[in-house]
C-alpha cells in the first residue's frame, strides 16, 4: 500500500513538473511577452508588471491615437497658416476661424486621451459622451443649415465630422483601456484592484476637470451655432454677385431708379464698421427727402452678408471687388464717391481706376495714408488673431443676446457685427496689408488721380482740435486733386461727423452741391 500511495504521489508531483516545464518552455504570447519568466503564481498589484500595456491590442490602440494625432496636428498647422494665406483649394467663404476652432479642439482631446491613457475612468467616460452629443449636433446644424455650410465649405464641415470621430474614439479607448486593465489585473494579482493610489486619484481628477473643460467649450460651440443659423435667415437687400473668379460673393444693394439722363449715383463706402450701420442710413434719409437721386452701397468682403475674401487682402483687391460687382449689376455711373474713416482709402483707390466714371470725391473725416501704419501695428493683429481664435465660442454674442437683447441684426450689420469670427477676419486681413500692399496702391492712386475731378472734405471738429498731427493730415488730403470744392471743419463733431445735427446740415448741403 505504501509503495502504491509513493507512485501515485511521484505521479502527481512529475505531472506539475510537467506543466511548469510546458508553460516554460512555451511561446510567449501577448500575455505573457513582456513579463518576466519565473515569477510567483500572483504578482502584487503595485508591481510594474500588472498593465494594460501587456496586451499588443491596447498598445496597438495606443500608436493609432499617436497617429490620429499627428494627422490631426499636421491639419491643425496648415489651418492654423490658412489664417493669413489661404490656399486656393482650402479657402473658406467664411472666417476660417471656425475650422480651426474644431481641430484644436480635436488635438487637445487626443492629447488629453494619450496623457491619461493608462488610467481610465467613469468620469472621462461619461463627460466623453456629453462632448459627443454636443459635437454630434453641431455637426448636423453645419451641415443642415445652407448659409453656414456654405460659408465654411467642405474644410470646415471635415473639420467638425473629424472632432465628432475622435470624441467617440476617446470613448471607444478609455472603455478598452479599462476592461484591459481590469483583465490584467485578475489574471496577475487574482483580484480587480479597487484601490487608487494619490497618483491615480490627482490624474482621475485631472481628466474629470478637463473633460468638463472641453464639454462646456462644445456646449458654447452648439450654441454659438443656433445663433448663426439665426442669423442666416436674415435676407441681404439687393444682391449678391459672384467675384473674382468666383472665388466668393460681395453684397451690393442700389435704391432708385435709373434714369435715361445718365444722372449721378452716389457710391458709398463704409468706415470703420458696416455700411448699414453707419453711413447708409444717413444717405437713405437723403434720399428719401429727394436731395440725391439715387445711391448705392456694397459690404467690403467679411462684413455683413459679404464673404470673406481669400488672404492676402487689399484695399485695391476690395475696389477690384467692388469693380466686378457693378459691372454685373449694370451699373455703370457716373459715381460720386462717398466715403468715411478708413472708408476713403478704398474709395480714393476706386476712384483712380475710374477716373472717367467718378464724378466727384467726397470724403468724410477721412483717414490719411500715413495712418496705415497704426492700422498695420503687430500688436492690433496679434490681439484680433487673438479674438478670431475665441470667436466661435461666442461668449460676447451669447451674453449680449440673453442680456442685453441683441438681435439678429444687431449680430449681422449692426453693433455687434464687430464680434463675428467674419468681421474680425475682414480686420485681420486689412492688418496684414495695410502697412504694405495697400500703402502702395493709395500712393499709386494719389499719383494716379486726375487734377480737375471736384473734391469736398468734411473733417471732425473734435478730431481736428484734439490732434495736430490728424490736422495736417486732413489738410493734406483736400490736395489729392486741384479741384477742392469745399472744406470743412465742423465744430463739437465726432468722427462720424453725421451724429451731429450741424454735421448733417453740412454734409446735406455739400452733397447737394455735387450732386
Amino acid at each position: 500500500m505504501v509503495n502504491f500511495t509513493n507512485r501515485k504521489h511521484g505521479s502527481r508531483e512529475g505531472d506539475r513538473h510537467d506543466r511548469e516545464d510546458g508553460e516554460q518552455h512555451r511561446p510567449p504570447d501577448e500575455r505573457t511577452r513582456l513579463l518576466p519568466r519565473e515569477r510567483e503564481p500572483y504578482l502584487s498589484p503595485d508591481d510594474p508588471a500588472v498593465s494594460p500595456y501587456n496586451l499588443w491590442s491596447v498598445r496597438a490602440l495606443r500608436g493609432l491615437s499617436i497617429a490620429f494625432l499627428a494627422i490631426s496636428f499636421i491639419w491643425w498647422t496648415f489651418l492654423l497658416v490658412s489664417l493669413f494665406v489661404s490656399a486656393p483649394a482650402v479657402h473658406t467663404r467664411g472666417s476660417g476661424f471656425f475650422a480651426f476652432a474644431y481641430t484644436t479642439l480635436t488635438v487637445g482631446y487626443l492629447l488629453f486621451g494619450l496623457i491619461f491613457f493608462s488610467v481610465p475612468s467613469k468620469p472621462m467616460t461619461i463627460w466623453g459622451f456629453i462632448l459627443a452629443l454636443f459635437l454630434f449636433t453641431d455637426m448636423c446644424i453645419t451641415v443642415a443649415v445652407p448659409k453656414i455650410r456654405v460659408e465654411e465649405g467642405w474644410v470646415g464641415i471635415a473639420s467638425v465630422v473629424w472632432a465628432v470621430i475622435i470624441s467617440v474614439w476617446n470613448i471607444i479607448q478609455n472603455r478598452y483601456v479599462a476592461w484591459g486593465k481590469r483583465e490584467e489585473e485578475e489574471r496577475l494579482t487574482g483580484r480587480e484592484e479597487t484601490r487608487w493610489t494619490l497618483g491615480e486619484w490627482l490624474a482621475v481628477l485631472c481628466e474629470t476637470l478637463f473633460s468638463a473643460v472641453i464639454a462646456i467649450i462644445s456646449i458654447l460651440f452648439m450654441i454659438t451655432l443656433a445663433l448663426r443659423a439665426r442669423d442666416a435667415t436674415l435676407h441681404a437687400p439687393g444682391q449678391k454677385y459672384w467675384v473674382s473668379a468666383n472665388n466668393y460673393q460681395v453684397h451690393l444693394n442700389c435704391v432708385g431708379n435709373t434714369s435715361s439722363d445718365n444722372s449721378t449715383t452716389v457710391l458709398i463706402e463704409g468706415g470703420e464698421g458696416p455700411v448699414e450701420h453707419t453711413l447708409q442710413p444717413f444717405i437713405d434719409e437723403l434720399y428719401q427727402r429727394g436731395a440725391i437721386p439715387r445711391y448705392c452701397y456694397w459690404d467690403r468682403p467679411g462684413i455683413a452678408w459679404s464673404d470673406n475674401a481669400p488672404s492676402p487682402f487689399s484695399a485695391g483687391m476690395a475696389s477690384d471687388a467692388l469693380s466686378e460687382a457693378l459691372a454685373l449689376a449694370d451699373e455703370e455711373g457716373p459715381f460720386v464717391l462717398v466715403s468715411a474713416g478708413v472708408g476713403s482709402i478704398y474709395s480714393r483707390i476706386f476712384a483712380s481706376r475710374h477716373l472717367l466714371e467718378t464724378r466727384g470725391i467726397f470724403l468724410i473725416d477721412p483717414l490719411h495714408e500715413d495712418y496705415l501704419s497704426d492700422i498695420a501695428n503687430p500688436g492690433r493683429g496679434f490681439g484680433l488673431w487673438v479674438r478670431g481664435i475665441l470667436s466661435p465660442l461666442g461668449l460676447d454674442r451669447i451674453l449680449g443676446a440673453i442680456f442685453k437683447h441683441r438681435t439678429r441684426e444687431d449680430r449681422v450689420f449692426g453693433r455687434s457685427a464687430y464680434q463675428t469670427g467674419k468681421f474680425i477676419r475682414a480686420k485681420l486681413q486689412e492688418n496684414l496689408v495695410a502697412g504694405s500692399m495697400t500703402y502702395s496702391e493709395i500712393q499709386a492712386a494719389r499719383h494716379v488721380q486726375m487734377a480737375d475731378t471736384p473734391l469736398v472734405v468734411v473733417s471732425s471738429g473734435d478730431e481736428v482740435d484734439n490732434n495736430r498731427k490728424w490736422a495736417q493730415k486732413q489738410e493734406d488730403l483736400t490736395a489729392i486733386t486741384k479741384n477742392l470744392k469745399n472744406w470743412d471743419v465742423v465744430q463739437d463733431a465726432p468722427h462720424e461727423v453725421w451724429r451731429t445735427t450741424k454735421g448733417r446740415q453740412t454734409l446735406e448741403e455739400r452733397l447737394r452741391a455735387m450732386v
